[in-house]
Order: C-alpha cells, then sequence, then structure tokens
C-alpha cells in the first residue's frame, strides 16, 4: 500500500481525500490518501514518517513555509515561490506546485487575454502561484493585501475606481471557506459589472459569497472546483513520475 495526503492546519473543508480515494479505487490501485492536521510545520519529517507517506499535498497556511524542509524543488515550485505538492524519492523530499496547472485551466476557462488588469486578493502561496501564471500570460496586476508589506495596497486602499480599472478580480484567500460561507472578501462590490470576472479558488462552498455578489452585478464567475480537481491529477502524475508508478 502506498500512502499519500495532504498537509495542512484546519482541513475540514478539503474534498481532497475523496477524489483520491475515488481515482484510487477506480483504478483498483493499492493507494490511500488522508487528511493529516498538522499545528507546526518544523514537525513534518515526522509527519513523514508517521504515516508512511511517499507523496503529499500542501495546503493554507503551509506552502510557503514547507520550503526550507524539503530537500529540492523543481523549477517552477522555485519561480513560484510556493509548494502545494510533495514527493519522497530516495530519501529525499522534492516540491513541485501543481497549483499552475489549475490556475492556468481556470483563466484559460475564463477566456482571460494578454494584457488583463487584475486584482489578487491575498499574498499567500496561493497568491505566489495565481501571480506566477498572470505573468506568464502578459496580464499586469496589483496585489491587495491586510499586510502593506505584503502587497501592492491595502483593502483600505481599495478604491471604486481601482476595481473598475481592473476587469478580472482573484481570490486567493480562504475568505468564504466552508464553515464561514456569508463571509466574503472586503471589497466595493457595486463597483463590478458585466465587464469583471471573478476566480475564486475556494471551491468549497461551489458558489461563494464573493462570486454571489459578482454575479448579482452581472460579473462572469468561476468556483474552485476545476483548480482543485487540475491541481489533483497534476499532482498524481508528479508522484508517478518521481516514485515511477506505472
Amino acid at each position: 500500500m502506498i500512502h499519500f495526503g495532504l498537509i495542512g492546519r484546519s482541513l475540514s473543508h478539503s474534498f481532497s481525500k475523496n477524489f483520491f480515494t475515488a481515482k484510487f479505487e477506480a483504478e483498483q490501485r493499492a493507494a490511500d490518501y488522508s487528511l493529516i492536521e498538522v499545528e507546526n510545520i518544523h514537525t513534518i519529517n515526522n509527519v513523514i514518517a508517521l504515516n508512511s507517506l511517499s507523496g503529499f499535498n500542501v495546503t493554507i497556511p503551509y506552502k510557503e513555509n514547507i520550503i526550507p524542509y524539503l530537500d529540492e524543488l523543481t523549477d517552477e515550485a522555485k519561480a513560484v515561490g510556493a509548494v502545494n505538492c510533495v514527493a519522497l524519492r530516495d530519501g529525499k523530499t522534492i516540491g513541485h506546485n501543481t497549483d499552475i496547472r489549475g490556475i492556468e485551466a481556470s483563466l484559460g476557462w475564463l477566456d482571460i487575454a494578454e494584457g488583463t488588469k487584475a486584482l489578487i486578493l491575498g499574498s499567500g502561496g496561493a497568491s505566489k502561484a495565481v501571480q506566477y501564471v498572470l505573468r506568464n500570460m502578459g496580464a499586469d496586476y496589483k496585489i491587495v493585501s491586510r499586510d502593506a508589506s505584503r502587497g501592492d495596497i491595502t483593502y483600505e486602499q481599495l478604491t471604486t475606481d481601482i476595481i473598475k480599472a481592473h476587469h478580472l478580480i482573484i481570490n486567493t484567500t480562504p475568505v468564504g471557506m466552508s464553515p464561514n460561507v456569508d463571509e466574503a472578501p472586503a471589497i466595493d462590490y457595486s463597483a463590478l459589472d458585466e465587464s469583471h470576472r471573478l476566480f475564486d479558488l475556494v471551491y468549497n462552498p461551489t458558489t461563494t459569497e464573493f462570486l454571489r455578489r459578482g454575479e448579482e452585478r452581472g460579473a462572469q464567475t468561476m468556483g474552485g472546483i476545476m483548480m482543485l480537481q487540475t491541481q489533483a491529477i497534476a499532482s498524481w502524475h508528479f508522484w508517478q513520475k518521481e516514485l515511477d508508478i506505472k
């Protein structure tokens, strides 16, 4: 039996176990997938050993913090500065970022063109993957953060005019995630119209309050399910390659 899992702090919202369990059963693979809540990332080596992990995904709040504990990074993970997928090969941990594939697929569905002006809500590990994809697309973006040192502007500085001038808004924060489904990022939703596209990386619930408010203003919206599924499949392909699984 090969063991995989998801490392994070609070995982009650996660669909990952169900996704991989169904996939492994359908493919008749001797593999399982667990949700592993970790209070401190500095215990990661013990967590890997105790759970006999061959590979694992990483989620909030450890996508950046895990990097110093890994032996190697793929080129994309280095470029992003965040990791959401790890494989163990010959006793070494190799970090990758498959969020990139999920973001690319989602923005492709939204038909985002080169030169689009975007607002990225949040400045954590998921935000870094979004930044990487938007740079490669030739999009212009601003990072909105509660911490002035981590973004271009704060939420207090986010004016109606700025929102009107940026037609793609991406929520990379956990605001609105189950069980806090009535919450939404603190932006002026009255500034939105049918020219806007909203992408929320949160997938539970499928329609977040952020997206619902955008839809009320005529915006086109995209939830996080496509991203979840695409990055999960990319993770499996990475594990297959690194672990030589046929």
